[in-house]
């Protein structure tokens, strides 16, 4: 049985994939500033765009993976209202740093496997560090404060949202 996501995309142009990408960010978009309010834990919401930028980075390379997280990350600074250019950059930074765990053909077995996990975490650790950074003030929170909460906590809630799309494309060995 097919997951999801390898149905038809795997076999469809580049083209078309790419035009896939940019729908699932317009509707991870909207749906992040519309409805994910209401999945908030201590004001904290995951942020699914993390996600999406590490599935594109693993699946079509690092230098997509770079172009995919700069409109990604410019498209929510719009939707959401948000100073232009804060998460263009944080998400631009995760698409190189998730490209780095690129192998040609080899994909399925990164997002299906928990190393996808490992690289969602990271990749939301160092978005959150450059996007909260910008935004708070150094003196407003101590670095431990900072880091428990917008580091570790954050990134953990990312996560789980990650393991859905790890699942989802896990490959069973035959």
């Amino acid at each position: 049985m097919k997951s999801l996501f390898e149905s038809n995309i795997s076999m469809k142009s580049p083209k078309v994939r790419y035009l896939s990408y940019a729908f699932a960010a317009m509707i991870l978009s909207i749906v992040h500033v519309v409805f994910l309010d209401t999945l908030a834990v201590g004001g904290m919401t995951p942020d699914l765009l993390v996600v999406l930028c590490a599935y594109i980075a693993i699946r079509e390379g690092q230098f997509a993976g770079v172009i995919a997280g700069f409109c990604i990350g410019l498209f929510f600074d719009i939707v959401s209202f948000d100073l232009i250019g804060t998460n263009a950059l944080a998400k631009t930074v995760v698409g190189f740093f998730a490209g780095y765990f690129y192998k040609e053909g080899f994909y399925k077995e990164t997002i299906g496997g928990l190393k996808y996990l490992f690289i969602v975490f990271v990749a939301n650790l160092i978005n959150n560090a450059i996007y909260y950074l910008i935004f708070i003030k150094p003196m407003e929170l101590s670095f431990l404060q900072f880091f428990l909460r917008f580091g570790i906590a954050m990134s953990f809630y990312t996560t789980v949202f990650a393991v859905f799309v790890m699942l989802m494309n896990y490959k069973r060995k035959e």
